[in-house]
């Protein structure tokens, strides 16, 4: 049986790797002046049900701004929680 340390720094590494493959996503099918995301846009891309993304606004985790029947979320804050610095 072959035993496998894992080290803070592999965890950080591990999280680098995936923030760099989740940018490289949004990225290319955005414009570089997209600031403001929909809630289906968001859920898409954190992988998350509507009730947990309702939560996320609940509990302040995700600011949003509401226009009309429509919420919307800034990217910057969406970075902001993928990157853990709420």
């Amino acid at each position: 049986m072959n035993v496998e340390l894992i080290t803070k720094e592999d965890i950080k590494n591990l999280k680098t790797e995936i923030l760099n493959e989740i940018r490289q996503l949004i990225r290319p099918g955005q414009s570089e002046n997209r600031q403001w995301l929909k809630s289906a846009e968001v859920r898409k891309l954190l992988s998350i049900s509507p009730g947990t993304l309702q939560n996320l606004r609940i509990n302040g985790t995700l600011r949003y701004t509401k226009i009309g029947g429509m919420m919307y979320y800034k990217m910057e804050d969406i970075t902001k929680l993928l990157e853990g610095r709420e």
